[in-house]
């Protein structure tokens, strides 16, 4: 069983900006593989379903960014949940728009979402997706960056990358990470 959690903010207002990424390769993945991501427990959204014969549980955390950990640690208490059987999605300001990495794991970076998630495991030993948002050009505010509205130029390119994250999760799922890291990086 893995435990597919898509990070992002669960009001409307964010919807469509840089930072929920996780929330919109949630969503392709529950269309996919029709999981309903509707129940809410565990400070969060989630579906069970079936990922290429593999039990899967789809998590929206609800807690905002910055506290994602919380969710994500009250659910794989609740199901007995291995570190390794865990897969976070996410946005990435250091990779290009469109483009996604894979990792075994690793440091949260930035991120504030990912800090949340590390510190309330205890670990950096799990599976991660990173999609690629870019950098502001200018000096621009980051936090503005992030949670701003998406230009309409560059919606393709997040969508692109949302497309392959889904994709390389549910490599991982069928074929393992390593094979999904020589795929997708």
């Amino acid at each position: 069983m893995y435990i597919v959690i898509g990070l992002g903010n669960p009001e409307k207002d964010y919807s469509n900006t840089r930072h929920n990424m996780g929330f919109h390769t949630i969503n392709k993945l529950a269309e996919q593989f029709e999981i309903e991501v509707t129940k809410s427990k565990f400070k969060g959204l989630y579906g069970t379903g079936m990922i290429d014969g593999e039990k899967v549980i789809l998590l929206k955390p609800q807690t905002y960014m910055n506290l994602s950990g919380e969710s994500i640690k009250e659910i794989i208490q609740f199901y007995k949940i291995e570190p390794d059987q865990i897969i976070v999605i996410y946005d990435d300001i250091d990779i290009q728009p469109g483009i996604i990495k894979i990792r075994k794991s690793g440091g949260p970076g930035t991120h504030n979402g990912m800090k949340s998630v590390v510190h309330e495991l205890n670990t950096q030993n799990f599976k991660r997706v990173r999609i690629g948002i870019g950098a502001p050009i200018e000096k621009e505010d980051l936090i503005e960056y992030v949670i701003g509205a998406i230009p309409e130029e560059e919606k393709e390119k997040l969508e692109k990358g949302t497309d392959l994250a889904k994709e390389a999760v549910i490599e991982i799922i069928k074929n393992g990470i390593d094979i999904a890291m020589n795929k997708f990086n």
